[in-house]
């Protein structure tokens, strides 16, 4: 009963046998070979139109770098407050964009409010060198309670951003759950919403170690070869990268493994919903589920073998469980199977 994190999942089958596959012979290094163009212009034909994309090995790497892509000197972006950008990479986006900053912004269950957005920036307007100035709007999504943003709330988001003439980067570590819980296409999710950069996740979704940064304005990623680089990012034989991605991409696996992710979540939602030891915190709609038991249950679920994490409530969350309560983060993946979700919630 795996429900610690989706990076706890292997690798799909299809991908680590596209990884053999292509282990033998030689290639030319640093993203040059054929399968490295391939899989570019893979992205390309999925998103609609013709993007820069550079793998990395990191989600936290795809976040910062895209960051300081665009960065300046006093620079603040602009994030959720619980997102994992500000919450959960060490300083890494501060660290690599050369020393801007995150300024986390309220709105519930993890969705930025536009409001609280345009209030946010305002603080920093005019720019001034003693607080700094407005660089960027990143938006997690799927965000890190489980929920997903729909297309009229991003554009709500892209129009603070626009108006300001900001870059918008969108935090795509679980990108797969939620296009398929939105069920758009990736087009519509991403620069027809006004976003200009993607980090595009795979490792969570049955790669072995895959993310990608992906511009939407090719002419925006000019600086990108040498940000990579100099970061320690650009992989000498980066056709195991693009062989993962390869994979994933082809006959639209990814979006059938976050579909399946998808629906065990949906399964776990019904089970715990229905029990009287159970209560769901709040509606998700992707592969992240939050519940407050019983710690007696927590306990006699974990001497059952389940794996699972204690969660701190989110901003501005209630109500707060009682003492003999605990909030937990359940997360589905590729593998999680019926069985796991029914024993789960039959121990609990």
């Amino acid at each position: 009963m795996h429900f610690a994190s989706d990076n706890w999942s292997g690798a799909h089958p299809r991908i680590a046998e596209n990884l053999s596959r292509h282990a033998g012979g030689f290639a030319p290094a640093y993203g040059t070979s054929d399968l490295d163009k391939a899989v570019e212009d893979r992205f390309s034909e999925i998103f609609e139109r013709q993007v820069s994309v550079f793998f990395v090995a990191t989600g936290t790497a795809a976040n910062s770098l895209a960051l300081a892509s665009v960065a300046k000197a006093g620079g603040v972006s602009f994030c959720h407050a619980d997102a994992h950008v500000n919450a959960d990479e060490g300083g890494a986006p501060e660290f690599l964009t050369g020393g801007t900053r995150l300024f986390g912004v309220e709105g519930a269950e993890g969705r930025i409010d536009p409001g609280a957005l345009e209030a946010a920036i305002s603080r920093f307007e005019p720019a001034s060198p003693h607080h700094g100035r407005a660089m960027a709007v990143t938006v997690t999504q799927a965000t890190e309670v489980g929920t997903v943003y729909s297309l009229d709330e991003l554009d709500a988001i892209a129009a603070v951003a626009k108006a300001r003439s900001m870059p918008l980067h969108m935090d795509g570590a679980r990108f797969a759950n939620a296009l398929a819980a939105l069920d758009v296409s990736p087009a519509e999710m991403t620069w027809k919403r006004g976003i200009d950069m993607l980090s595009f996740g795979g490792t969570k979704n049955g790669c072995w170690c895959a993310e990608a940064i992906v511009f939407f304005d090719p002419d925006m990623a000019a600086d990108m070869p040498f940000i990579r680089k100099r970061s320690a990012q650009l992989f000498s034989k980066s056709r195991f990268i693009a062989a993962q991605l390869e994979a994933y991409l082809d006959g639209d696996l990814w979006l059938d493994l976050a579909r399946h992710s998808n629906a065990m979540a949906d399964r776990l939602r019904l089970g715990l919903a229905a029990k009287n030891t159970a209560r769901l915190a709040w509606d998700t709609t992707a592969n992240e589920v939050f519940a407050v038991i019983e710690k007696s249950s927590a306990d006699r679920a974990r001497e059952k073998g389940a794996r699972f994490h204690p969660w701190q409530p989110p901003h501005g969350w209630q109500p707060l469980p009682n003492e003999n309560e605990t909030l937990i983060r359940l997360v589905t993946s590729f593998a999680t199977t019926e069985d796991e979700v029914d024993q789960f919630i039959e121990v609990v």
